[in-house]
């Protein structure tokens, strides 16, 4: 039987201890600024998947995904070690695109915001292009004199 949040607190512990392992043990020069954002364990225990993101440049993530997978053995037994699985589930590593997409996001804001802005700036200078109140009309007396707005 399938037991859904034993893998979910299964994957905040394999998270915990690839984050600890990595800072710690793995002493790869290739292996830049990473972070793990989030594990995710299928329901059968088997497989992690683990998403990371790296702080620098495409070149220092290209190179910290070659350490992971290098690393992805040490990483491995660590898990094993320290969770008391019977089978300690296989490693897989993605980059998080979740960063990325947010300053997509923010970058599409602040576009949005400036055309408001500059909508509202000829909205403040518009006139109407007939009367100012085309749809109201005067009121008369019977002998045809305008009655004044109060």
């Amino acid at each position: 039987m399938v037991d859904v949040a034993r893998a979910r607190k299964l994957a905040v512990r394999i998270r915990e201890v690839v984050s600890m392992t990595l800072e710690t043990q793995v002493k790869d020069p290739r292996l830049g600024m990473v972070t793990i954002t989030d594990a995710k364990v299928t329901p059968d225990l088997r497989e992690a998947t683990l998403y990371y993101t790296v702080y620098g440049s495409d070149e220092e993530r290209h190179s910290s995904a070659l350490a992971l997978e290098s690393a992805k053995g040490v990483l491995r037994r660590t898990v094993g070690q320290q969770t008391g699985v019977r089978y300690t589930p296989s490693l897989q590593f993605i980059a998080d695109v979740v960063p990325e997409t947010a300053g997509r996001i923010d970058e599409l804001l602040a576009r949005a915001r400036a055309a408001d802005a500059q909508v509202h700036a000829i909205a403040e200078s518009a006139t109407p292009a007939g009367e100012a109140e085309p749809y109201r009309a005067a009121r008369t007396t019977a002998d045809g004199t305008a009655l004044e707005d109060e």
